[in-house]
């Protein structure tokens, strides 16, 4: 038999056809996820683009963010799914380090003071105390678990028995080297991918402190090679290398030691590169949808050249179909017992009852409250949870590596302001745990207008409804006169300086997540000194009022408030009745007209107060605050005007307000309340103004002989007004604002503050 040329090469064509066919099939196409933090969000945009197109993805690598997107797709999320969650409040308070208000534990919380920084005592270096994280990685701790749990017992914790193949990379610092992750915990793994250095705190694995892998490793397409051989890859690259350091700028030279150059091209030639165009700040997960499509219309850009080069294509179907069938091998995650490791048996009991867990099956909801109850606790200073199948029992073991807090903590803080308000804060406190907690706290704050120290303790006991007793001894010192005498030329005060030195005895539980009743009983003596004119040299003797005073109070909070300054989320409530018993001892200096050289009188009264604080609109960039106070008071007159406006309720609801004394803002009945307007200018840069009215039922007014008698109801209103351009920085606010106040000639200021306005409790606050 005889073939013809012709004959032979249409065999040719038809063999290498049928071999193509069959061959075609076996094409595996690999994806590599690149670091860059926010802008790493374009990712979710590239897997959407690559899945509408039926593009096959058969393995993924990732770095930080790339580790993240990558592991959920790994994990058997659709990119619909992914760029859903994305969206989710939850999402963005994992990335920025916050508590979702649904499990944020006030009852824990100490109450707020002017520090800026933290120093954690006992070790070996003063270096070593400082913190090594600015956001809390609790929350994405605790998410990542939840997301990655069921997943890695389906996969037998096994990288390659995921939904896809998978790999990501982390920094071993002391070796200088990255450690690629194929097994194990993918929570774990996903996480140390993510410890970005100084922004989220680093983490254990197997004895190993692992920082974010885009230090060594930004874009792992040799990883993607070496572990998997691809025939064809796809890069997505958000990121690039730093800029060569700069003598003048420190943060240049420490990102150029810590970070290697990482190699942004693939180790192949078959494969391409989407670069998604991103604007966006490092740690900016306020609005993502931008950043998806970005990855996404890069990558559409591209689609034909990816086609061109993958014959294979995936079915809608058959992928859905094997998502599911991923799904169904999941384990629910239930545990029924809890390790704890890094506590003594006493310690790791207290945890316990504080999770309320006793060898009990516990679904993972169930788990939330108890565990960040656990981790509101300023007695611990971290957890790191683990959730490991035990196909034994069919359930899962929760591993907690648990840190308690140091000892001894110093704070360092204050405020500099353009008026004589500035002051130092600084502060010292003590732990101890074991089978009830105990702090002992002392502080002390200096400077023109507030001078204070104080002594406090707190015990803390873990019962079925938890409890906490609170004795305080406190001085403080107000010199309203120093502080106001630069304000306004024009309006020279009258010459006023407050002491206050109190003890008192708290008993507290909670109620909810959200709120605490407290109550408790003490005693004290309030202080005032003071001219009853503006015309005195310094060779006169000023008044003198003195309160000797025993009380008893009790009070319901709310208080989710998402800052201890400047607040933009969260809402704050306050419904508090004091009973006061004291006896008034009035002396006239030299200037006064007064001639009862002692008098005395005896001061039993009760005070109502109810406090509210809300914002609304917590995702978009205008957020709208309701502020109200109301204030209902048997409470007498003393002995003149001045120390009659002293003693009673003031409203001050400004930053400002708190550091003068006004009178036109006290009575001893009033309504008030104004609203807020919070416009985010850039993430953490905010533009806000405030508005209120004062209602006194009657004002007080001064008599010609300087006594105190009070206007027909109703009949005065006041307003309080003001605006600023507010910087939230790591460490504290910083702010320029304009005052307004109707009680003065020149009713506005103009003030410059970086730091905390804020002052211990008062003696009868």
């Amino acid at each position: 038999m005889s073939f013809t040329k012709q004959t032979i090469h249409s065999f040719i064509i038809v063999v290498l056809f049928l071999f193509s066919l069959s061959s075609a099939p076996a094409q595996k196409v690999g994806v590599v996820l690149s670091g860059g933090a926010a802008s790493g969000i374009a990712h979710i945009g590239v897997l959407k683009a690559l899945e509408e197109n039926h593009i096959p993805i058969d393995y993924i690598t990732g770095t930080s963010m790339g580790a993240l997107i990558g592991s959920l797709y790994a994990m058997g999320y659709s990119p619909v799914q992914i760029e859903a969650l994305a969206k989710t409040e939850e999402f963005k308070n994992m990335s920025e380090g916050i508590i979702d208000q649904k499990y944020a534990y006030y009852f824990k919380r100490d109450d707020e003071n002017a520090s800026w920084i933290t120093l954690r005592l006992f070790d070996s270096t003063i270096l070593s105390a400082i913190p090594t994280n600015v956001i809390s990685p609790i929350s994405m701790d605790f998410g990542m678990m939840e997301l990655a749990g069921g997943p890695s017992a389906a996969a037998n914790y096994k990288f390659d028995s995921l939904f896809i193949p998978f790999r990501c990379v982390a920094s071993d610092i002391e070796k200088k080297e990255t450690v690629v992750f194929k097994d194990g915990d993918l929570a774990q793994a996903v996480r140390a991918s993510m410890s970005y250095p100084f922004y989220m705190r680093p983490i254990l694995v197997d004895g190993k402190l692992l920082f974010d892998g885009g230090l060594y490793n930004n874009f792992p397409s040799n990883i993607m090679y070496e572990e998997f051989y691809p025939d064809f890859m796809i890069g997505s690259n958000v990121s690039s290398n730093n800029p060569a350091p700069d003598e003048d700028n420190i943060l240049s030279q420490i990102k150029s030691m810590l970070q290697s150059k990482s190699n942004f091209e693939l180790p192949c030639q078959n494969g391409i590169i989407i670069q998604p165009k991103t604007d966006v700040g490092l740690f900016n997960f306020s609005n993502v949808q931008p950043l998806i499509d970005s990855g996404y219309v890069a990558t559409l850009r591209q689609i034909q050249n990816i086609k061109a080069n993958t014959q294979r294509r995936t079915d809608s179907k058959e992928l859905i179909a094997k998502r599911n069938a991923f799904a169904a091998k999941q384990p629910p995650i239930v545990f029924d017992s809890i390790i704890i490791e890094g506590l003594n048996d006493t310690e790791a009991d207290y945890a316990r009852k504080i999770l309320r867990h006793k060898n009990k099956k516990v679904s993972m909801e169930n788990l939330k409250e108890g565990y960040f109850r656990l981790a509101a606790d300023n007695k611990i200073k971290y957890i790191f949870p683990v959730a490991k199948f035990n196909p034994q029992t069919g359930n899962y073991d929760l591993y907690l590596r648990i840190k308690k807090e140091k000892h001894l903590i110093v704070d360092f803080g204050g405020v500099f302001s353009s008026r004589p308000s500035s002051e130092g804060y600084i502060g010292i406190k003590y732990n101890e745990l074991g089978k009830f907690a105990t702090s002992i706290m002392a502080n002390g704050y200096f400077g023109k207008l507030y001078n204070a120290t104080q002594l406090k303790a707190r015990f803390d006991f873990p019962l079925k409804t938890p409890i906490y007793i609170e004795p305080t001894i406190g001085w403080n010192k107000f010199d309203y006169y120093k502080s106001s005498s630069q304000f306004l030329k024009e309006v020279r005060p009258e010459y006023v300086l407050q002491n206050e030195e109190f003890g008192n005895v708290n008993l507290g539980f909670p109620t909810g997540k959200k709120g605490r009743v407290v109550g408790g009983a003490g005693g004290g003596r309030i202080s005032d000194k003071y001219y009853q004119t503006t015309i005195f040299t310094p060779g006169d003797t000023a008044d003198r009022n003195d309160f000797d005073f025993y009380t008893a109070q009790a009070y319901y909070e709310i208080n989710s408030l998402n800052r201890k300054q400047y607040p933009n989320q969260g809402e704050f409530v306050n419904f508090k009745i004091r009973y006061v018993n004291g006896i008034e001892h009035n002396s006239p200096g030299s200037t006064s007209p007064d001639l009862v050289d002692n008098y005395y009188n005896r001061h039993e009264y009760y005070i109502l107060k109810l406090q509210g604080e809300k914002y609304f609109n917590r995702r978009g960039t205008l957020k709208i605050g309701l502020f109200g106070e109301a204030v209902y008071s048997t409470q007498t007159l003393f002995r003149n005007y001045t120390v009659s406006v002293l003693a009673g309720p003031s409203f001050q609801p400004t930053l400002d307000s708190k550091t003068l004394f006004l009178e036109n803002y006290r009575a001893t009945e009033y309504f008030a309340g104004g609203l807020k307007f919070v416009f985010n200018i850039r993430k953490n840069i905010e533009l806000r103004t405030e508005a209120y009215i004062f209602q006194p039922y009657q004002a007080y007014i001064r008599t010609a002989s300087n006594q105190t008698d009070y206007t027909p109801p109703f009949s005065l209103q006041h307003y309080i007004g003001s605006g600023s351009i507010v910087w939230n920085t790591p460490i504290g606010p910083m702010s320029l604002g304009v005052n307004y106040y109707d009680q003065v000639v020149n009713p506005f200021s103009i003030d410059f503050h970086f730091g905390y306005i804020i002052f211990n409790k008062r003696a009868l606050e």
